[in-house]
């Protein structure tokens, strides 16, 4: 998702972890916002204006009194371009300003000021963070309906480790996403399965398929910027978990994910069945790997059908919207509709998984939506996040 034709304000304040804003705010802009930056005093100490004026080509904003423009109150006019404000890196003193009201320069009259979200960025030293008067402040921001990031903990200015780092910019411009998109799942429960299930042969070798996760994991990145509570469930934990998720199950087995599923259905409005399962499993699984005699040209494996956990869920379902995926390499559409029919779901997500550039492995993908009714709508070739996007925010309208 982007922040295409959102306004951002940046309000950079005086910690060590200035530095790092100016990489934040590359990201905003590449991520198609417009970015205004405003400096404390104590800020411009760590980084020149120049910095952030040269990035955003535009003035950046440090003097409460300047009269640049006389029929603009500079500050006020800040507060309402704003779709949401920034303040990074949020030090103990300006948590200290904001959840008091206190506004003496620039930046604090403008928050104060403002009505657009805001997002807090904290970073300090460790023992800073955690004084129980910065803590009271945070709550209190928290409670004045204000989003305060945790920050990171690692290896610090002052030499040691502890928590107080500047988060990571991808959470950040996550997070900031996260506000400036539509709440259209809102306290909805999302279930996502992703990754290809495998099943072990012998200590060394499995049954598997080429399914990376990626396409599941982009559904549960939008739908918790949707607002949804996400549970993944995920045969990849080499992937990075986004952000904002309620909880992620990690299995390996078609058997592991039927439990998992199972154990959070009751509770979901939407299971999104992303994980590519496979539909077999050996009969017998060997505890020592198995070996290649002398002279053996060939090896039998006798393989014993896995649960069907989509028609499963299918039959069991109340008031669960349940979608399934098909990966088909021929005849998409005649076998997408035998599945649709046969699984019981209320959207099938047919694709073609035969070709290199889309499907398994690809961070773009091409799908036709099947519908319970019959309908059917083709989403031409993008990135799986625009995919999961389409289909989530089509769920939505069904819903309403």
């Amino acid at each position: 998702m982007s922040l295409a034709n959102q306004k951002i304000a940046v309000y950079v304040t005086g910690g060590i972890a200035v530095y790092k804003v100016a990489g934040l705010v590359r990201q905003l802009i590449k991520a198609g916002a417009t970015v205004q930056v405003a400096m404390t005093q104590s800020a411009t100490e760590f980084v020149t204006p120049l910095t952030f004026a040269t990035l955003t080509k535009r003035p950046v904003l440090t003097d409460l009194f300047a009269v640049d423009q006389p029929d603009q109150v500079a500050h006020i006019h800040l507060a309402d371009w704003s779709d949401l404000a920034i303040v990074a890196p949020a030090t103990a003193n300006v948590l200290a300003k904001l959840a008091n009201g206190l506004a003496d320069d620039f930046v604090t009259t403008a928050l104060l000021a403002t009505t657009a979200p805001k997002l807090i960025v904290p970073a300090m030293n460790e023992h800073m963070w955690l004084n129980p008067a910065t803590q009271r402040n945070v709550q209190q921001l928290v409670t004045d309906g204000l989003t305060v990031m945790q920050p990171a903990t690692g290896f610090l200015a002052e030499g040691y480790n502890g928590q107080g780092r500047f988060p990571e910019e991808a959470q950040i411009v996550a997070q900031a996403t996260r506000l400036l998109t539509p709440q259209l799942l809102k306290d909805q429960v999302v279930v996502v399965t992703a990754g290809g299930t495998t099943e072990p042969l012998d200590p060394v070798r499995f049954i598997g398929n080429r399914s990376s996760g990626k396409m599941g994991y982009a559904v549960a990145q939008v739908a918790a910027m949707l607002g949804a509570k996400v549970i993944l469930i995920s045969t990849r934990p080499e992937l990075a978990v986004p952000a904002q998720l309620e909880r992620v199950i990690y299995v390996q087995t078609a058997a592991e994910l039927q439990g998992a599923v199972q154990a959070v259905y009751d509770q979901a409005n939407i299971v999104v069945m992303a994980a590519a399962v496979a539909d077999f499993k050996p009969v017998q699984y060997a505890p020592q790997k198995i070996k290649k005699q002398v002279n053996q040209t060939d090896f039998q494996l006798n393989l014993t059908k896995n649960p069907d956990i989509l028609a499963a869920l299918g039959q069991q379902k109340t008031t669960q919207f349940l979608v399934g995926f098909a990966a088909e390499t021929n005849d998409l559409l005649s076998n997408a509709q035998v599945k649709l029919a046969a699984k019981q779901v209320d959207l099938l997500v047919a694709n073609d998984v035969s070709q290199t550039d889309r499907g398994f492995n690809a961070d773009d993908n091409e799908v036709t939506l099947l519908w319970a009714d019959g309908t059917t709508e083709k989403l031409p070739l993008t990135t799986k996040v625009t995919i999961a996007t389409q289909i989530l925010t089509r769920i939505a309208q069904v819903q309403k």
